[in-house]
């Protein structure tokens, strides 16, 4: 199961990254000591991630359901990845779509569906 979450937490912080087009390049070394904090995953792992999640195709709500799922009476674990999203939108030039589908994430993760 934590194999899973860390995808899908993974996924969250690649899909800011990916819907405002940034530069994978520039946006690793965050994207990978954001995970690393989570997940203790290696930086050479965290891009591997990264370069994965970016050339597929993927289902956000997927991801936000099984975070929060896994995390349902967990809100401090919840708000520690509303916080590390958050980082990876302030990296760069904030867009309205950021805001807006950072609420939208933020309004799903924190409804806890048993």
């Amino acid at each position: 199961m934590e194999n899973k979450i860390k995808e899908s937490v993974a996924t969250l912080l690649a899909h800011i990254i990916k819907i405002d087009h940034r530069d994978i390049e520039k946006e690793a070394p965050l994207f990978c000591s954001l995970l690393g904090a989570d997940f203790g995953c290696s930086h050479e792992e965290a891009k591997a991630f990264l370069t994965k999640i970016m050339n597929k195709e993927y289902d956000v709500d997927y991801h936000i359901a099984l975070i929060n799922k896994a995390l349902c009476d967990d809100n401090l674990s919840k708000m520690q990845i509303l916080e590390r999203l958050n980082h990876i939108i302030y990296s760069d030039e904030i867009t309205p779509q950021d805001y807006d589908e950072f609420e939208r994430i933020k309004e799903k993760l924190l409804v806890c569906k048993k």
